[in-house]
């Protein structure tokens, strides 16, 4: 894989149905067995898209979303969105973490290809534009994707209980003290 076959990118306004589809996409795939099947199943990607298009339309300094587009066509048709990240400021205190990442979704059949980890770098890199130095990410604790985060340099920093969609979960925060080498991991030069 080159930097020319997945772009990372910000997010567009005209970007939030593929948005959408990757957000919803990624959490049937993800989620089947944490959280209840009726509530994945109704999960809408035109009410996706209107969240998606609010987070894609944030332009300042600290906060925004990136999306990463298949250009080459290797797991979809050339143009498609295949991978999704927001980030700003922290919705939970979490001492000594200023910033969040507050989403990160790759469909199945992109991740492996290190976009995953380029658009966490991508995100860091402009937290640290805003002169937001650290920063955390919340996921569910049973998420099979979480140890995502470890290999990337998060450390555990915090856990709660939450209630979502009328089942007991617990989330657990990975934190980057120093977002410098999160950024380092490589963005990609076409990230603009």
């Amino acid at each position: 894989m080159t930097d020319t076959t997945v772009a990372i990118r910000e997010a567009y306004l005209t970007d939030a149905a593929g948005m959408a589809r990757v957000h919803v996409q990624s959490w049937r795939s993800t989620y089947p067995g944490l959280i209840p099947a009726p509530f994945l199943v109704g999960l809408s990607e035109p009410a996706a898209a209107q969240r998606w298009a609010s987070i894609a339309e944030t332009r300042a300094p600290g906060q925004g979303a990136f999306v990463a587009v298949d250009c080459a066509g290797l797991v979809s048709a050339p143009g498609t969105i295949v991978g999704i990240a927001s980030y700003g400021a922290r919705r939970v205190a979490v001492r000594d973490h200023g910033g969040e990442f507050h989403a990160l979704y790759v469909l199945d059949d992109a991740k492996g290809m290190g976009i995953g980890r380029r658009l966490m770098a991508a995100m860091a890199d402009r937290l640290l534009a805003a002169d937001i130095r650290s920063a955390v990410v919340w996921c569910l604790r049973d998420n099979p994707s979480r140890w995502f985060y470890e290999r990337l340099g998060g450390i555990r920093v915090a856990e709660r209980p939450i209630r979502f969609a009328g089942t007991d979960l617990v989330e657990i925060a990975y934190g980057w003290r120093d977002l410098t080498p999160l950024a380092r991991l490589s963005a990609g030069p076409e990230v603009r």
